[in-house]
């Protein structure tokens, strides 16, 4: 669900804010649309010829390359971090050390590939995100689920559809649920079943064998899977219903009915080159469809712009 999906919830006299709220909503979907769809698709075939202008100062150049790999970037800073804010702050660190190192990719791999290193060794060892303070476990998120007063809250919707808020509550619940797993994991989690890389590749990325990178990835994906399966009321059959849970999960600040990230949320497909490579490992992929990629917020495209005309860039290049 989108940001056109909540505007049908306005009509029947809905509060000034709310309507706030949704047209901002709809105003950035349409923001973002338009950029997408001018945005030139770069080929592997024209790749060395950007970089190569870029490194040699061209902006447009510049501009072009980060543009096409801030989604993934971004993507893989909101499963890494859990939230929002934490990984536009973090994809802006990745963007400003790409571009910083591009003139050192040579080629022997990917870009997408180079682009994935520079991220991980960035994000696994991130410790300014809200959960490198307060870190999960599945026990503790198991114990919430059996034991949280949840009938003990008034009702906090602000005058938001119920149903909206439950789905809010569903993808950052999924999504936060991979803190539970240590920054390795996570990671190996994120590339296997979210972006589908083929293990050679992983491997490659993360410093670890192809081998060692698809036991590892069984091992985590079948913990996530048995966790579903016992808690969960959405994916699995446990008793945990996301529509019971929205006034407690917004009592605990988990979620917030004047700032509904995930819904308004752009949906994308996965946007590298390597997915169709993902080898059938243990048969859990379709046990996580709630894996969604996004377009990344139109502030960080704002701030790669501002970046690159400011008077720093070139200071930041030739660093």
């Amino acid at each position: 669900m989108h940001a056109f999906a909540i505007l049908r919830f306005t009509s029947a006299g809905k509060n000034k804010k709310m309507q706030r709220i949704c047209h901002t909503a709809a105003f950035r979907l349409s923001n973002i649309i338009q950029e997408v769809k001018a945005m030139k698709h770069i080929t592997n075939e024209e790749l060395p010829a950007l970089i190569e202008t870029a490194v040699a100062g061209d902006r447009q150049s510049l501009e072009t390359i980060i543009l096409g790999i801030q989604d993934l970037v971004f993507n893989l800073s909101l499963r890494m971090l859990g939230t929002f804010p934490d990984a536009e702050d973090a994809t802006q660190d990745i963007l400003l050390k790409v571009m910083t190192h591009l003139s050192s990719f040579k080629g022997e791999s990917s870009f997408s590939t180079w682009v994935f290193r520079i991220a991980t060794n960035h994000l696994k060892n991130y410790q300014k995100h809200m959960f490198a303070k307060f870190p999960l476990s599945f026990e503790y998120y198991g114990d919430d689920i059996k034991n949280g007063r949840i009938d003990d809250v008034p009702d906090l919707t602000q005058d938001v559809e119920k149903s909206v808020l439950a789905e809010e509550l569903k993808l950052s619940c999924t999504n936060v649920m991979l803190q539970c797993f240590d920054p390795e994991s996570r990671c190996i989690f994120i590339l296997g079943t979210m972006f589908r890389v083929d293990s050679r590749i992983a491997g490659d990325i993360l410093g670890i064998t192809p081998e060692a990178y698809r036991q590892r990835l069984s091992r985590i994906r079948g913990r996530m899977a048995d966790f579903l399966k016992e808690y969960c009321g959405e994916y699995g059959k446990g008793t945990c219903r996301c529509a019971d849970r929205v006034n407690y999960a917004i009592r605990n600040h988990r979620i917030n009915p004047a700032q509904l990230d995930f819904t308004t949320a752009v949906p994308t497909e996965t946007m590298i080159e390597v997915k169709e490579a993902m080898e059938n490992i243990d048969g859990l992929s379709q046990e996580f469809s709630f894996c969604k990629t996004y377009q990344s917020p139109a502030k960080l495209k704002e701030f790669i712009r501002k970046f690159l005309d400011g008077t720093v860039c070139s200071a930041v290049l030739n660093a």
